[in-house]
């Protein structure tokens, strides 16, 4: 990902955050507030980060452009170092469960009495009472509704939208300072984020009898003759061409014969008969390989 760090309109130019944050969540989140100027530090436990051991590809571009030191915190010297850094920083961010903050000396009450000016963004698994639970990506999309099957998740839906939501904080916290003295708390709860990615569905949008949940003929998956299309030909006129090409007799996209016809007629195209008659046609699909 491409960084701002020397683009002086960038959003986040001469704003200092520093992470304690370890995993996906807060370092992706931090990723982004260097992508938009900020200038990071990421303060480790001498163990490291869990990442660096599982993943070192995905560390390494998820902490590109930030400066890393190993510190540790159950130290006094170690919380020198903190709050040394944290006299010169804007905003803090963690991904510690509350109890664990206080055990810290790092909970809001005692950052806001040592460093006013200072901001927290909080990563938490779920808000309030619920913080100190337990829990994952994946039982965070469960609670959502995003599990609908035995089949894990293709990504980290609810750490790569927490991140998002975290790098939204940070720049509602410095427009809040923008606004008024003083640093803020801000919480991000990692189930609210996979409730937003749900909204779609708990709208019904994607549902199984949703137009974009497979009832419309002309947003679904498909096998060809040699792989798999993604046909996106949602809106009536993609549809039409789309109907026109396949020769259906029906223009009723969410009738069963449509789909049974639709879904013939691709089994018998290549993917290059498929990408031609796209091109050919202006009509949104993607071809795959099995």
């Amino acid at each position: 990902m491409p960084t701002s760090a020397n683009d002086h309109s960038a959003p986040l130019d001469g704003v200092r955050v520093l992470s304690l944050a370890l995993n996906l969540p807060g370092p992706a989140a931090l990723l982004r507030c260097r992508a938009m100027g900020a200038a990071c530090l990421k303060l480790e436990p001498p163990g490291g980060d869990p990442m660096a051991l599982y993943n070192r590809p995905a560390y390494a571009a998820l902490h590109e452009g930030v400066e890393i030191r190993p510190v540790d915190l159950k130290t006094e010297a170690g919380q020198q170092q903190l709050h040394a850094e944290l006299a010169k920083t804007d905003v803090l961010l963690t991904s510690f469960r509350p109890s664990a903050l206080a055990k810290l000396r790092l909970d809001w009450a005692t950052l806001q009495a040592r460093h006013p000016a200072l901001s927290q963004v909080a990563i938490v698994g779920a808000p309030g009472e619920r913080a100190e639970e337990p829990g994952h990506d994946l039982t965070y999309l469960a609670e959502s509704g995003l599990v609908t099957g035995t089949e894990l998740p293709p990504t980290l839906y609810a750490d790569m939208g927490g991140a998002l939501l975290a790098s939204e904080a940070v720049l509602k916290a410095m427009l809040l300072r923008s606004r008024r003295p003083g640093g803020v708390y801000l919480e991000v709860a990692l189930n609210a984020s996979a409730d937003w990615l749900a909204l779609p569905r708990t709208w019904g949008l994607t549902q199984p009898d949703g137009a974009v949940g497979g009832a419309h003929a002309g947003y679904r998956v498909y096998p060809c003759a040699d792989g798999r299309v993604a046909v996106a030909a949602l809106e009536p006129h993609f549809a039409a061409r789309l109907g026109e090409a396949a020769q259906l007799h029906s223009k009723d996209m969410m009738a069963p014969a449509t789909h049974e016809a639709l879904a013939a007629w691709i089994a018998q195209r290549t993917r290059a008969e498929l990408d031609a008659m796209a091109r050919e046609r202006d009509v949104p699909l993607l071809t795959l390989a099995g």
